[in-house]
């Protein structure tokens, strides 16, 4: 990460009113706490309003280049909504942005919206979500970002266990069940795998680029063709 970018994160990180330590900082931005030591003392003497001191914690002051925005009320509850929804079945690492978007919304509404938020009675356990499951989805979600190919040890509904090599293309929710989109090498096709019957996944290191037939946007192509995307029940 460049610095530059390393210094708007931090400032993002910090809005909220919320004390947040060097060492929370480090970790998310994977640098060492002498370096947010440095990049915070560069962010003050560069005007910006935080408060704290090492081995304590920083905050920042309200008013630091803040415009209100201007969202309905539906416009809230959808991002409540969906900020709670993605906290409950998301990984977690999209749990931990998902509850650090919430917090940066309503540091930003105007002070008469800001009691919508709490208001939203839209709510989702967050207990259903097994956290075997949480780190499978971070692991894959990440493995599609960045195209890197997995070998995984998969388990079909009737029990029968294969080992594949995929090249994961993304996810899909449908309510309790995560699902993953994928260019299988052993059926040289597109297949549909559920989380939690992924009994092991590894890293092969190897990156693959997108292929004319087995890209996200070919499979698409392909569930508009049939009709329908080969749902939780339906496996190689």
């Amino acid at each position: 990460m460049r610095r530059a970018d390393r210094l708007f994160q931090i400032v993002q990180y910090l809005r909220g009113g919320r004390l947040v330590t060097a060492a929370s900082l480090a970790e998310r931005l994977e640098v060492s706490e002498r370096t947010i030591y440095r990049d915070i003392a560069d962010l003050q003497s560069t005007g910006v309003p935080i408060d704290g001191e090492a081995g304590v914690g920083y905050i920042m002051r309200e008013g630091f280049d803040l415009p209100p925005l201007m969202f309905s009320r539906d416009e809230i509850v959808a991002l409540v909504t969906g900020a709670r929804m993605a906290r409950a079945w998301g990984g977690a690492a999209v749990a931990r942005a998902a509850e650090e978007a919430l917090v940066k919304i309503e540091a930003v509404l105007p002070d008469g919206e800001r009691n919508r938020i709490q208001q939203t009675e839209i709510h989702a356990p967050d207990f259903m979500m097994p956290d075997e499951d949480r780190h499978r989805f971070d692991l894959l979600e990440r493995a599609a970002d960045r195209r890197q190919v997995l070998d995984v040890e998969y388990r079909d509904a009737e029990g029968a266990a294969t080992a594949r090599r995929i090249r994961p293309l993304g996810l899909w929710f449908w309510g309790k069940v995560w699902t993953l989109a994928a260019w299988c090498e052993l059926r040289s096709d597109f297949r549909t795998f559920r989380l939690d019957r992924m009994d092991k996944i590894r890293e092969t290191g190897e990156i693959f680029r997108p292929e004319r037939g087995r890209t996200l946007a070919d499979y698409y192509r392909r569930v508009e063709r049939d009709q329908e995307p080969k749902g939780p029940d339906r496996y190689p």
